[in-house]
């Protein structure tokens, strides 16, 4: 079967997990209930879309597909700077209170944390990018480090507020913040599509790359650039998902048997939809809340990467 046959397929998948989703059990509630379960449904094709994205070109330049961009210490900076509000703001601060502000906050504390870390480490000579990662880990762990020890100290009433923010969910997403969203993937979808063709090429090796006239650091630099903003936004906007990007780019790369990015990005974003939006749907129609997806998608992704750890170590 072609690519484009099974993208179309999966596409149809999709479309027919929102609809059913949108229209199951609304009970002729138009004005109520539609509207909502939309906003929910562009949040969880929004988000898993940019997540599926940055794992992807993460993936091509650590030329590691264990690797997500996680693994820089976005997700744990967020908690960190939703417990540090909290615990010394309190949880009715504006900050914690207004969602508005803390998606600007949380967005921009991750982005600049991203170039601060980049422009430090890609200074004054070329690093191998195993460098980058390995300082992510690093500050990855310190910064949960210090989370756990202040959620410690933090007052039981205002604990369970950081424990909302510990999870994704997508039951209180802001409209507002959508759009906010959807405004920045999309330019930021525009900026990094012209790179597909070199990523292409990046994807057979540095000194490869180079020699076929692609700009190597620049082009490392800017891919990034776009994963450490689409996870920030993806985070800010529902919570930390850590194992998801794993899971449907790793997915993407057995289902679809091809180099290009354009086809490896738009199969891991069309399965990340029939993910969320699939997996939304049993946990509030056949497990009816009694647990979150993130933390089925975690359980599973867990698995998966342990599963992918033994596939490696057979392989070498």
């Amino acid at each position: 079967m072609r690519d484009a046959t099974k993208l179309t397929i999966l596409s149809v998948l999709a479309l027919g997990f929102c609809a059913l989703y949108l229209f199951h059990d609304l009970n002729g509630s138009f004005d109520y209930a539609l509207p909502r379960r939309a906003i929910k449904v562009i949040a969880m094709v929004l988000t898993g879309v940019a997540i599926a994205y940055s794992t992807v070109i993460f993936q091509t330049i650590t030329h590691n597909r264990i690797l997500t961009p996680s693994i820089m210490g976005l997700d744990s900076l967020y908690l960190l700077l939703q417990t540090v509000v909290i615990f010394f703001l309190g949880s009715d601060h504006i900050t914690i209170v207004n969602r508005h502000v803390n998606f600007i906050l949380s967005v921009l504390t991750m982005v600049v944390f991203a170039l601060i870390l980049y422009r430090f480490l890609f200074r004054g000579g070329k690093r191998p990018i195993y460098f980058l990662l390995l300082v992510g880990i690093i500050v990855g762990t310190f910064f949960q480090s210090i989370s756990t020890f202040l959620q410690v100290l933090i007052d039981p009433n205002e604990f369970f507020r950081v424990q909302d923010k510990m999870f994704a969910s997508f039951n209180n997403v802001s409209g507002e913040l959508v759009w906010w969203a959807l405004g920045i993937v999309i330019l930021t979808f525009i900026a990094g599509a012209r790179s597909f063709n070199e990523l292409d090429v990046l994807s057979l090796g540095r000194d490869t790359a180079i020699n076929l006239g692609v700009s190597y650091d620049r082009l490392v630099k800017s891919m990034l650039i776009i994963s450490a903003i689409l996870i920030s936004v993806s985070t800010a906007l529902v919570g930390p998902i850590t194992f998801f990007g794993l899971i449907v780019a790793n997915l993407s790369y057995q289902f679809f048997k091809t180099y290009k990015h354009s086809m490896l990005i738009a199969g891991a974003s069309v399965m990340s939809v029939i993910a969320l939006v699939g997996g939304q749907w049993v946990v509030e129609r056949i497990f009816t809340f009694s647990t979150t997806l993130s933390v089925i998608i975690n359980f599973v992704g867990g698995v998966y990467f342990i599963y992918l750890l033994l596939k490696e170590s057979r392989s070498s």
